[in-house]
């Protein structure tokens, strides 16, 4: 099958696999409290690890993307990855051990670490460059609905018990069938001379995007894992209101992915910088006491994570060609989700020793400090260098 030649079903089914990836951890979120009493006896750290523990095998399995992907064809990766996302996902539906829970969490990690360079991956590998910007527009807010239909589908669920909330993984069993149905079977790893699990020259050659992703998510979790205290603090907001602009902020990456494209013909040169602006206009707003400016903040918020991670794919997808699923992809996706899971372990801390454990707005202000680096190294890295018009984007 050419890359003109792409059916909208097959894209359509690429797409259906980027839904799925945020629910990792997302689609539990609404119902970490519940399981938290259910497991009245377990420690503090196991019951966080529950959100965590997928992030940690996701990222390995990326790593080890590359020779997976010589000894198994595009068809075979997704149905065995989808086939583990709604076993190990619904599967906690029957698990009453936190043990035994956590172990599926993990295997869902693994599903998901063979789906995510797939749904990035193969847009690369059937479209040329001038049409990625806005196929990683799509994949970006397929990626944001997935987490908006999750949150609220899995804090339904959760209302009736709390192991309902991971009935929301049968999810995938609608991408299951659309990959049986359509997907093209290629070898992606067969252009790839060498099978070992992570090339050192790989990073080397794509470490823009890949520190890029990196420090973009460890900003970004700054806003999830504070929010609700921060808002209630500074201002008179609900409970029900705080939730309704956290949900508001997917909506509104959403609605970006899906002008992504339009944008980064229109703004080719200036894109690199919206993402770390952004993000710095946010976080800056949220020192201003009032309900504005939190709306305000969070809308920025939102804007710099919609722009920012379908930017970083599609400049690396460019530089890596067809190959980008095996090459820079696992790179991205491994940066992406160690960026989520270090960033609490990094902002606290330096929270309580830059401006002191009473501070409640400390960890907003560590992310300015982190907005800057960001930008430094947009500009140190890409200021000089850019695609061809045509490409739409940066070569790294």
């Amino acid at each position: 099958m050419t890359r003109t030649s792409v059916s909208r079903r097959v894209t359509a089914t690429i797409l259906s696999m980027s839904l799925l990836t945020v629910m990792a951890g997302a689609a539990i979120a609404p119902a970490l409290g519940i399981i938290k009493n259910h497991f009245s006896d377990a420690p503090a750290l196991l019951i966080q690890f529950i959100v965590s523990m997928p992030a940690l095998l996701i990222i390995i399995t990326n790593l080890f993307f590359l020779p997976i992907s010589r000894c198994l064809r595009t068809r075979a990766i997704a149905i065995v990855g989808l086939l583990l996302y709604v076993a190990a996902g619904a599967g906690c539906f029957f698990v009453d051990d936190i043990g035994l829970l956590l172990v599926f969490r993990a295997l869902l990690g693994v599903s998901v670490g063979l789906i995510m360079p797939l749904s990035t991956g193969l847009l690369a590998y059937y479209f040329p460059p001038e049409e990625q910007a806005r196929l990683m527009g799509l994949s970006a807010a397929m990626n944001q609905m997935g987490g908006v239909v999750a949150t609220l589908l899995a804090g339904l669920l959760a209302s009736f018990a709390w192991n309902y909330a991971f009935l929301v993984y049968l999810l995938g069993l609608i991408a299951l069938v659309m990959v049986w149905l359509w997907l093209p079977d290629a070898q992606l790893g067969s252009t790839n001379k060498r099978g070992v699990p992570f090339q050192p020259r790989q990073l080397l050659k794509f470490h823009p995007s890949v520190i890029g992703m990196l420090l973009l998510m460890m900003i970004f979790f700054i806003f999830p894992t504070n929010f609700a205290i921060i808002a209630s603090r500074q201002t008179s907001l609900s409970t029900q209101s705080v939730t309704m602009i956290m949900v508001g902020l997917d909506v509104v990456a959403f609605f970006v992915g899906l002008a992504f494209g339009f944008l980064m013909d229109r703004f080719r040169k200036a894109m690199k910088y919206f993402a770390p602006v952004l993000f710095l206009f946010g976080y800056a707003a949220y020192l201003v006491p009032s309900v504005a400016m939190v709306i305000l903040g969070s809308c920025c918020i939102g804007l710099a994570n919609g722009i920012g991670v379908p930017y970083l794919n599609t400049i690396a997808s460019i530089k890596g060609g067809r190959n980008s699923a095996t090459t820079v992809m696992p790179l991205l996706s491994a940066a992406l989700y160690f960026g989520q899971f270090i960033s609490p372990i990094i902002v606290t801390p330096l929270s309580k020793a830059l401006f002191g454990a009473g501070d409640f707005m400390a960890p907003y202000k560590v992310g300015i400090l982190l907005c800057v680096i960001f930008l430094i190294q947009v500009f140190a890295t890409r200021h000089f260098q850019s695609l061809p018009p045509e490409n739409g984007g940066d070569s790294k």
